[in-house]
């Protein structure tokens, strides 16, 4: 009689993120660290390189070297390489490597890339699979193309070129790493603040890359048939829309009105843009008010939209918060958007997810705050940064100590994955077969 042997459960969508960013942030490091990789042609320590590498496959943007001069054109392709990665997602390059190789993508990798994206559905999946990938490549060219003419002014044929192209894929994958570092140390956008061509293209690539690849295929789809879109859809762009205008009329009529009008403008909206996870900065964000850096911190918490190059907590989340306090104001028993009834479950989740966004973010600045003696509201900058895997800071990352940088990139690792996703890769799946007691519990 033959053995029962039972089939291997597949590795869920969860477990493949959780271990194919540690398993590339660790092989970017271990490259990194490699005399190749500096402009010094020297080793690097592992620290500095693992942070490097952290925060260029998490599309965050924080560094501790200045990118541009401390790294050779090697260590700059690397660094790049990483970013494209990260940016599309360890399942997504997977899937598009089997299909470039000719293979259909099995079940399995049609669930994780169903979980990957965010896609309510598993059929098409494929189709979107390369829809995105290729999507990703004309936006990312276009930008380089963009972008070109303003480098080229600046910095000759060859280097123009390729600072086109390494500064449109950082802004398309939400990653803020920028090659401006000589002109002046991390520096970023300062020197372009009333560039139209530059902020416009980067804006431009910031914003599509952080819709979220099911919006894209919405738009492609139903074009500008909005009523047609997927409630999900509707809400990424309602709720996009007015984080990007609300906030750049407060930033233009408190924060820069020193600047002239027309640097004040482009100001105004690039900061209101970038801070929701993208990183680079047009104006020195040391010299902005508290309230300034205070409502940045919270667009960084928001972030982009789910199954985009974006982190943070999401647009969705963050709409569904909003949606649930409407809903108890106005005495319903659900969220409602658009005509559609919100489950339960997802208002579970979102509360959650700002449960765990607050309790990381804020617990993480105080250690940094009372470990390096500085401001918390400072650290709290550098914190909601790092979760959000937005790359904004206020200068104080290169001169943090050992743990302070080692608790920046747990979080920024923490943020690219998700701290859901972590859970659920570590917990079992076993599901509750039963339900206890209902009780009332009194709050407010």
């Amino acid at each position: 009689m033959a053995k029962f042997i039972p089939k291997r459960k597949p590795i869920s969508a969860a477990r493949i993120m959780v271990l194919g960013f540690a398993g590339l942030i660790l092989l970017g490091a271990l490259v990194l660290m490699l005399p190749i990789s500096s402009a010094q042609n020297q080793f690097t320590p592992f620290l500095d390189a693992l942070f490097t590498s952290t925060t260029a496959t998490c599309v965050t943007g924080l560094v501790v070297r200045d990118t541009a001069t401390y790294w050779s054109p090697f260590g700059h392709a690397v660094i790049l390489l990483l970013i494209q990665i990260g940016g599309l997602g360890v399942i997504t390059i997977a899937a598009s490597f089997t299909m470039l190789a000719g293979k259909k993508l099995g079940l399995s990798q049609r669930s994780n890339m169903q979980e990957a994206v965010a896609a309510q559905k598993l059929g098409g999946i494929a189709g979107l699979t390369a829809f995105l990938v290729k999507t990703t490549l004309l936006v990312e060219l276009l930008g380089a193309i963009a972008l070109a003419p303003v480098f080229i002014r600046d910095f000759g044929l060859g280097k123009g070129i390729w600072m086109a192209v390494f500064t449109s894929i950082s802004a398309f994958c939400n990653a803020g790493i920028d090659l401006m570092g000589t002109t002046a140390p991390y520096s970023s956008m300062t020197g372009y603040t009333a560039d139209p061509l530059l902020n416009i293209s980067l804006m431009a690539l910031i914003i599509i890359g952080g819709l979220g690849f099911l919006t894209w295929d919405d738009i492609r789809t139903h074009k500008h048939h909005f009523r047609r879109y997927r409630m999900q859809s509707k809400v990424i762009l309602t709720v996009s829309g007015i984080l990007i205008l609300a906030p750049a009329l407060l930033f233009f009529f408190f924060e820069f009105t020193g600047l002239p009008l027309k640097e004040r403008f482009f100001a105004s909206l690039f900061q209101s843009v970038t801070t929701r996870t993208a990183g680079m900065n047009t104006v020195n964000l040391t010299q902005m008010s508290q309230s300034g850096q205070f409502l940045m911190i919270l667009l960084m918490l928001v972030g982009g939209s789910p199954g985009s190059t974006a982190g943070g907590m999401k647009t969705t989340t963050f709409a569904v918060l909003l949606g649930c306090a409407w809903a108890v104001f106005r005495k319903r028993d659900s969220v409602q958007f658009f005509g559609r009834r919100i489950g339960q479950e997802v208002v579970a989740t979102a509360a959650t997810l700002l449960t765990m966004y607050l309790g990381l973010c804020v617990s993480a600045a105080m250690v940094i705050s009372a470990i390096e003696g500085l401001p918390l509201l400072t650290c709290l900058f550098e914190t909601a940064s790092a979760i959000a895997t937005v790359g904004l800071t206020l200068g104080i990352t290169p001169s943090l100590g050992v743990v302070s940088k080692c608790i920046l990139i747990v979080l920024m690792y923490l943020g690219r994955v998700g701290g859901l996703t972590l859970i659920y890769a570590a917990l079992s799946d076993k599901k509750q077969l039963g339900k206890l007691p209902l009780d009332k519990l009194t709050v407010g």
